[in-house]
């Protein structure tokens, strides 16, 4: 298979951040929960308030362990009578597991949807207007609102999601689906790109993934979403008193953060950035950018080396430290 062209690299990069691009999202998981005690169950297990959540409305959280480790990063999307938790593919099991361990008198049923449903991923400031066009709902306009819609007469769910600094939708359907819904949606203009570009914009956006970027070695403090994921004033839950303890103290050890290189050259995932000869963080996700013309990547960095403007040596040349989401480059050339 070819490599595609820089061009074309840069082209598709354009469509998905100012026009409006469509790509596969790859492997999903979603499970979902039904049952009158779904909400408050799922409430003991994880770092968000999903008090306050009503059909249509999202939130993000960490899944945790009794030691406050981070067994899932989520999306959960509220509707009528069901709750999907959304996450990196390949982690059905192990959230069924933990959580059905916990199931005793509880009217809670969970269930893996992962392999019904297809994801195609569209984004693109214009992205949302042309959604409209085929939708029989307006797409939702505020990041993890979500709604139940038809393409023509195929019924699909849209979700707002923080996959790209740009406006950015999950539309969901049934596997069957999937390919007359791409089909309508190139039909209005929406151009299919290639699937990589998803993972630049991903890492622009500061947007973590389960099992690369986060495991169940790391403490949800790390991934520096306190804002986005954890609620501090919420009941207990599972794992509550480790994070209440790293909030009181008010640091951990390292945290997620962005890198800039110095080059075009993509670092390899698990390459080590140093200072002064000393290991001091560790590629977790890494792309090329059109947008900086540079090297881009997420990166689990040391306490003390985390600072916006930081210089860390790696095997790809120097790098500089960001903050997350990466600053916007503007409009590509």
């Amino acid at each position: 298979m070819t490599s595609p062209s820089p061009q074309q690299v840069t082209q598709d990069y354009q469509r998905f951040n100012e026009g409006a691009g469509l790509v596969e999202a790859g492997p999903r998981t979603q499970v979902q929960l039904t049952g009158q005690d779904r909400a408050r169950f799922l409430q003991g297990f994880c770092t968000n308030n999903l008090e306050t959540l009503e059909p249509g409305n999202g939130c993000e959280a960490f899944v945790t362990n009794l030691q406050g480790k981070i067994l899932g990063h989520v999306t959960i999307f509220c509707g009528p009578e069901s709750l999907v938790l959304e996450t990196s593919g390949n982690q059905a099991e192990r959230l069924i597991s933990h959580l059905d361990r916990y199931i005793i008198r509880d009217d809670v049923t969970l269930q893996d949807q992962s392999q019904a449903w297809h994801q195609w991923l569209i984004g693109g400031q214009q992205a949302a207007a042309l959604l409209d066009q085929v939708c029989t709902d307006n797409v939702p306009s505020n990041q993890l609102e979500h709604c139940e819609t038809l393409v023509e007469s195929i019924a699909v769910s849209v979700r707002n999601v923080p996959r790209s600094r740009s406006p950015c939708y999950s539309v969901n359907c049934l596997l069957e689906d999937a390919s007359r819904i791409a089909e309508i949606l190139a039909a209005v203009g929406i151009h299919r790109c290639l699937d990589e570009t998803a993972e630049t914009c991903r890492i622009e956006a500061g947007f973590p993934c389960y099992d690369m970027d986060l495991t169940e070695n790391n403490l949800p403090q790390e991934a520096d979403r306190d804002r986005q994921a954890i609620s501090f004033t919420k009941g207990c839950y599972l794992g509550q008193e480790t994070v209440a303890r790293i909030d009181a103290l008010g640091h951990v050890n390292r945290k997620l953060r962005g890198l800039r290189f110095a080059s075009a050259e993509i670092p390899a995932v698990g390459s080590e950035l140093l200072v002064d000869d000393k290991s001091v963080a560790q590629i977790t996700s890494s792309c090329y950018s059109p947008g900086y013309q540079a090297a881009l990547a997420l990166a689990l960095v040391h306490r003390g080396h985390d600072e916006q403007g930081t210089i860390l040596a790696g095997p790809a040349g120097s790098a500089t430290v960001c903050t997350l989401p990466f600053q916007d480059p503007g409009p590509t050339e």
